[in-house]
């Protein structure tokens, strides 16, 4: 059975971290969440001027993961593990928050004193209950490790951050089934896809106009699929979009701030762990990139 678009979804926007605008499809007032995806941001694209550029300071999680992807610009990371680096355009960090962890993202000091454009996005993913108290771990795939692929016409090709396609398969290891896909349609592209029928799929369109099952989709909108298999997606000019696909898992989700489990006890005890400085603290020897 093929698929049908059942939700269209238009991002809206809203400041985060030390205050930069983001767009935010979900979760919203139309969709909680697209289990197993608990939020997606997308961060500009934005020009800095000198000094402007803005990220989020030292911060806590614990229960999922956050996956950062780059299209431009540069952003560094630190946290209370000891982990540090730098993210450039094209390059993702896949970190399971898991029992907790601190953690700051801002955009490099040479975009913080140059300025510069920045562009990307922020995707977290929800742990089942069996593994939100699991150790931190990350995953960092630069640009030319992530697989790409075109489709035999050359009107389509996609970036395969976790999952498959055309063939090819991401390197990212995933806790559970994961679909996260960066395609471009260039002008006339038509594209017929398919996926197992328990995973949930959505199409987020960023950049141009696509047509998704019958149905137009803007940038800045989000189309959500019911069941089925395969669906069809078209372009009559260049388009951008994420398809996110996973199997759901279907548990209760307790969601407070940085903090997402399966409880209000165990959101409370999240809380009283990073006050306690459990979560420990970002070594000040790390260099801020």
């Amino acid at each position: 059975m093929d698929r049908s678009v059942i939700q269209v979804i238009t991002g809206h926007q809203q400041r985060e971290g030390g205050g930069f605008v983001v767009r935010r499809p979900f979760p919203s007032r139309g969709i909680p969440n697209l289990d197993p995806f608990l939020m997606l941001d997308e961060l500009g694209p934005v020009d800095y001027a000198p000094g402007e550029a803005i990220g989020a300071p030292d911060h806590p999680h614990r229960g999922f993961e956050t996956v950062s992807y780059i299209l431009e610009g540069e952003a560094a990371h630190a946290d209370s593990a000891g982990h540090s680096g730098l993210l450039g355009a094209g390059d993702v960090q896949w970190m399971t928050a898991g029992s907790g962890v601190v953690h700051r993202e801002m955009p490099s000091l040479k975009m913080q004193k140059e300025g510069g454009r920045m562009h990307g996005f922020q995707l977290w993913v929800n742990l089942p209950r069996a593994l939100k108290r699991s150790p931190p771990r990350y995953q960092e795939l630069r640009a030319a490790r992530i697989p790409e692929a075109t489709t035999a016409d050359g009107l389509a090709s996609v970036r395969v951050i976790a999952g498959s396609a055309l063939g090819i398969v991401a390197p990212t290891r995933t806790h559970t089934p994961i679909q996260y896909h960066h395609w471009r349609l260039r002008a006339g592209a038509s594209l017929k896809l398919s996926y197992p029928p328990d995973q949930r799929i959505g199409i987020y369109v960023f950049r141009g106009e696509a047509t998704l099952c019958g149905r137009a989709l803007k940038a800045g909108q989000l189309g959500v699929l019911g069941e089925g298999e395969a669906f069809m997606i078209e372009a009559d000019s260049p388009a951008e979009f994420l398809l996110l696909g996973g199997t759901p898992i279907g548990e209760p989700i307790a969601w407070s701030g940085p903090f997402v489990m399966n409880t209000e006890a165990e959101l409370h005890e999240a809380y009283a762990d990073f006050r306690a400085g459990r979560m420990g603290k970002i070594p000040p020897e790390i260099v801020r990139a």
